[in-house]
């Protein structure tokens, strides 16, 4: 009969393993890193020992008002605010992992009654059962109970050991979730920072020019007097230094939004931006080295992220798999049981404990735990095309803004020459205009275009100064 009891157990054991066999994890080859460019320009090699992305922003910007500026917004900001509070989100899904590692205990009291029927077998036990010597069982029977419960599940597969390295993985890469948002945020501040001072230093231009209409128009009233010049040369005057004003309140409204647009990313109510314009066009960029391209999965807190989201999944996808394994769970209980609250404290009759194990796998409808895995495993696959995306459009980012830092650079030189041209040309044109041996229309035109050009030659230094800050984010600087 033993042995028979034996086969039974065995055969029951065998049948639960059988029917808990685990499908296998997609695996999918990562040609996206092990195809990364050992240079970003195949044409130049870079120096691995020099990366202005390892650079600490306080050393990289130069300005104390921009510096301030940043400092405020790494206080105040409310993306990165909420962003910190994800990363608390994160570490108690480590800490709630973890405590599935060990037993649950509980503590808890109890009172019942129960009454049962005389002709069961529990109640002709009760009928005839005596206490103590004379002394029938209580009809109906008080239950008071009180004590400890415990239940803990075994990690045999190392199952929960597996979900919680997945919530360790997870919580770092909010880590440098929060890390990527400093950077932007601090490539913002920067960006919006320069813009605002080009837009000053527009008004500034716009502001000479309309003196120089003023000083034109009254030229041109002088000369039609001495009928040196008609009144289409005065209207034409009136017409272009009316264009001239209304082009100041343009620029005016833009810097009142640029200037709400820093203190949004500052988290305050809109107030005056300290900052000195007349520097300006005479701030030279900074000298930007991007090292080489396996750097970026070391420096970008992007990639990282992205990293640790994909080991976070293949985790998930271990942690399902495991769950077609039997699993072990063991649970007791200690306590004091009597019918009546005086006979509790008689020990040891009073104590009533209890211990179990089981040990229980699926074996049919499945189709939870299938749909657990297949959902875990498409998402695996989706963190590792996300985490190539990541890389490649990081490599791109560098590569576009090392092109971008050199042609902006010849441009500002370009734009740097028409200016001085056409200043000259201004000066000869009014010269000449005064003796009435140039058209008005002349004066207009070189006017025109020396405003233009001294309008985008600061725009030309805005971008070369926002296209650093933009490369120096791309490298991976601006978080430490």
């Amino acid at each position: 009969m033993k042995i028979y009891n034996k086969y039974i157990v065995a055969s029951a054991l065998l049948l639960v393993l059988t029917g808990c066999r685990a499908p296998m994890a997609t695996v999918i080859k990562d040609e996206v890193k092990e195809n990364l460019p050992q240079n970003f320009n195949q044409e130049e090699q870079q120096d691995a020992n020099a990366n202005s992305g390892t650079t600490p922003w306080r050393q990289f910007f130069t300005d104390p008002n921009l510096v301030s500026l940043i400092e405020i917004s790494l206080k105040n900001n409310q993306e990165l605010l909420i962003t910190l509070q994800e990363i608390e989100i994160a570490k108690s899904g480590v800490l709630a992992k973890k405590g599935k590692l060990t037993p649950t205990v509980s503590a808890g009291i109890g009172a019942g009654l129960k009454k049962a029927g005389r002709y069961t077998s529990e109640g002709a036990g009760d009928a005839t059962t005596e206490i103590e010597p004379g002394r029938e069982m209580p009809d109906p029977l008080g239950n008071f109970e009180g004590g400890l419960m415990a239940n803990w599940e075994i990690d045999i597969w190392k199952k929960l050991r597996t979900e919680k390295e997945a919530a360790v993985a997870h919580y770092l890469s909010t880590v440098e979730g929060k890390n990527f948002v400093l950077s932007n945020l601090i490539e913002e501040v920067a960006d919006n920072y320069y813009e605002l001072l080009a837009l000053d230093n527009q008004l500034d231009i716009i502001q000479q020019y309309i003196k120089l209409q003023q000083r034109a128009l009254e030229i041109s009233k002088i000369q039609k007097e001495a009928a040196a010049a008609t009144e289409l040369a005065v209207k034409k005057f009136e017409a272009e230094l009316a264009k001239s004003k209304a082009a100041e309140y343009t620029v005016r409204q833009n810097i009142t939004e640029k200037e709400n647009q820093i203190n949004a990313l500052l988290g305050r109510y809109p107030q005056p931006i300290v900052r000195t314009k007349e520097s300006f066009m005479s701030t030279m960029p900074q000298t930007v080295y991007t090292g080489i391209p396996s750097q970026l999965l070391a420096n970008r807190p992007d990639i990282k992220q992205a990293e640790l989201e994909l080991k976070a999944a293949k985790l998930d996808v271990q942690a399902a798999r495991k769950e077609f394994y039997p699993s072990l769970e063991i649970s007791a209980t200690l306590g004091l049981e009597a019918f009546k609250p005086s006979y509790l404290v008689k020990l040891p009759e009073s104590i009533a404990y209890n211990l179990a194990g089981e040990l229980a796998g699926p074996l049919i409808n499945k189709s939870a735990i299938k749909a657990n895995f297949q959902t875990a495993d498409a998402k695996q696959i989706q963190s590792l095309y996300e985490y190539d995306k990541t890389i490649l459009h990081a490599y791109l980012d560098v590569a576009n803004l090392m092109s971008k830092v050199k042609n902006i650079d010849q441009y500002y030189q370009m734009k740097s020459q028409e200016t001085k041209a056409l200043d000259q040309s201004i000066d000869i044109a009014n010269q000449l205009f005064r003796n009435s041996r140039a058209d008005y229309l002349e004066v207009l035109l070189n006017q025109r275009d020396a405003l233009d050009a001294k309008m985008e030659l600061i725009e030309a230094k805005q971008k070369q100064l926002s296209t650093v800050v933009d490369i120096y984010k791309s490298l991976g600087g601006g978080w430490k």
